[in-house]
């Protein structure tokens, strides 16, 4: 299993490395420009425990944006969600690739 700081490097490394905030408006921000669901899509998801506590959970988002940039969004996943509801909602709302374009 790969710990959040390899593929965090690994994302960097391909240019993969612009964060994006779920701002109080309820769309994501970042790369310039302000996101609402249909105008992402989901490309990866990748989870992570924590070494020293299964309970510290982290949620990675990689996200693409119609121009085809890529961005992250980072989230503790379960009840202790950094964002809330909202962002719950607004993450389903985003379509997810399918593999055929986006192979893992």
């Amino acid at each position: 299993m790969r710990t959040l700081s390899e593929v965090m490097e690994k994302l960097k490394e391909r240019g993969m490395d612009r964060e994006l905030v779920f701002a109080e408006s309820g769309h994501l921000e970042g790369m310039g420009k302000t996101f609402r669901p249909d105008d992402l899509t989901l490309i990866r998801t990748f989870r992570f425990e924590g070494m020293s506590d299964p309970a510290d959970n982290t949620a990675l988002y990689l996200l693409e944006d119609k121009e085809h940039n890529i961005g992250y969004i980072m989230d503790i996943y379960g009840s202790d969600s950094n964002y809330g509801t909202a962002f719950s909602e607004f993450l389903k709302a985003i379509p997810i690739a399918d593999e055929e374009h986006h192979p893992k």
